[in-house]
């Protein structure tokens, strides 16, 4: 099993190229796994994570509700905004500045074959995250992602999930409020949930800004702990 995962940062990138390029990962390694069922061979199959900031963007799951977004296409574009229906699970999402977003493109099959479990992990990593700031992440049951305040009026999710799975090959993955403006998210319903509110570390902290980075070195110290994950720096092919 090949545990070694090559991570890369895209930076600042279009909702669209990031996608593609997930895609043709995704296909590489279950090109392999094709491959290797047919003539018997161990090729090991690759394992990717990317990290990336987009442009304003809401995303669709396959299982949406479209009436969840709560405006226009003209008053999209007003906020230079786009849309996307796309092939993860999940309902309506936002991504933009100020967010770290993750895409772990995993082969299960090097980790342990459990989507449940996958999810969980990536969940965990999360809460242990905020965990380093003195925050309580938590699970909110029924309700994939992490949030603050379970159980009382004042719930708020800090960080959205959804993937997409075949022949246990990942893809798609989380998006983490950092210094993001929180606003966009009144132009929707929110994963499809009502009457719960959204949030972000800064203002959790009351910082202005917290640094995007020394999130992400937190989130990949978990990653590689609770995957036991050999995460090495690659650049974008």
């Amino acid at each position: 099993m090949n545990k070694k995962v090559a991570l890369q940062d895209l930076g600042f990138k279009d909702y669209k190229e990031t996608w593609d390029y997930q895609e043709q990962l995704f296909q590489q390694i279950l090109d392999i796994k094709i491959q290797n069922r047919r003539t018997g061979s161990q090729t090991d199959t690759p394992n990717h994570f990317l990290f990336v900031e987009h442009p304003h963007v809401y995303t669709l799951g396959k299982s949406g509700d479209i009436n969840n977004l709560l405006v226009s296409e003209a008053q999209l574009q007003e906020k230079e905004a786009s849309f996307y229906k796309i092939n993860r699970g999940g309902d309506i999402t936002y991504h933009g500045p100020g967010q770290v977003v993750g895409y772990p493109i995993l082969d299960l099959d090097n980790f342990f074959t459990d989507i449940h479990k996958y999810l969980r992990f990536l969940e965990e990593m999360v809460i242990l995250t905020l965990a380093d700031y003195g925050l309580k992440g938590q699970r909110s049951e029924g309700e994939t992602g992490v949030w603050l305040d379970v159980g009382t009026p004042f719930a708020r999710k800090i960080c959205a999930m959804g993937v997409r799975a075949s022949r246990w090959v990942t893809m798609h993955g989380f998006a983490f409020n950092i210094n993001t403006d929180l606003g966009y998210f009144d132009l929707m319903i929110p994963c499809g949930i009502k009457d719960k509110a959204v949030t972000s570390l800064n203002v959790e902290l009351g910082k202005k800004e917290v640094s995007m980075e020394e999130v992400k070195q937190k989130l990949l110290h978990y990653f590689g702990q609770l995957f036991e994950a050999k995460l090495l720096e690659s650049t974008p092919s």
